[in-house]
């Protein structure tokens, strides 16, 4: 994971099995957006780590759609910060800035904890209760993949864990808003030093807020949450600069 910007040999593999499996989905909506979906979800799972080389030939070809529908693709994620296009050399996975990560957490906190705390006191009705129940299968998911030492995979369902958090607000808006803000937030763990003693201490802390999302207590939920991001950001936003600086 350290040292990922840097690695063809990440990248290759990546960019070749990434979104071979899901050459027919594009099909089904035939739009520059849904192949947008596709690349987004692939970043947030950590399949194209920042300075990748996105080809059009290799990627158009196993998705299966035109050159001007993977460049409007492309088009939009350039929007979105998640790629970048340099002159005369193609587009690229875009490296996050520090400036971008304080950002990142801004809007996090402003979203996170506004979808919380809109839940109120428990019970919680029966089209709520699902969608706690989300959060509590991302935590079994991230647990499951600490437990096999499967890092990036704890990574994945660490954002797994809050996007089903932003959901809690029921507003497609919002949750479209956060699956590029999350996407992007992956892009800086690519860098990161020693996964396990990041990732393993917020596993516990989110093991603790869905439990008390589940008990029905939101308002202390929103604390621990809150605490969370505080401390996320400060360790990330400082590791990161340390990281990028040494690159």
């Amino acid at each position: 994971m350290a040292g990922g910007v840097a690695r063809n040999d990440q990248r290759r593999p990546a960019e070749a099995a990434g979104p071979e499996r899901d050459r027919a989905l594009p099909g089904r909506a035939g739009t520059a957006e849904r192949v947008a979906d596709i690349l987004r979800e692939r970043i947030t799972e950590g399949r194209f780590p920042p300075g990748t080389r996105l080809s059009e030939e290799s990627i158009g070809g196993a998705l299966g759609v035109s050159r001007n529908t993977l460049r409007e693709s492309f088009r939009l994620l350039t929007h979105e910060r998640l790629l970048e296009h340099r002159l005369n050399r193609g587009v690229f996975v875009r490296m996050v800035t520090v400036e971008d990560l304080d950002d990142i957490f801004r809007v996090r906190m402003l979203v996170e904890c506004a979808a919380v705390r809109g839940l109120g006191r428990g019970p919680y009705d029966a089209a709520t209760a699902p969608l706690v129940a989300a959060i509590e299968e991302a935590v079994r998911a991230g647990e499951a993949a600490a437990a096999e030492r499967a890092w990036p995979e704890l990574s994945t369902a660490n954002l797994r864990f809050h996007q089903a958090v932003v959901a809690l607000a029921g507003s497609p808006r919002t949750d479209e808003l956060m699956r590029g803000v999350l996407a992007e937030l992956r892009l800086v763990f690519h860098v990161m030093d020693d996964p396990r003693r990041f990732y393993a201490p917020y596993l516990v802390r989110n093991r603790q807020i869905a439990e008390t999302l589940l008990a029905g207590d939101a308002a202390e939920a929103e604390l621990l949450l809150r605490a969370y991001l505080e401390d996320s950001r400060a360790q990330l936003s400082a590791a990161y600069a340390q990281r990028i600086a040494g690159s």
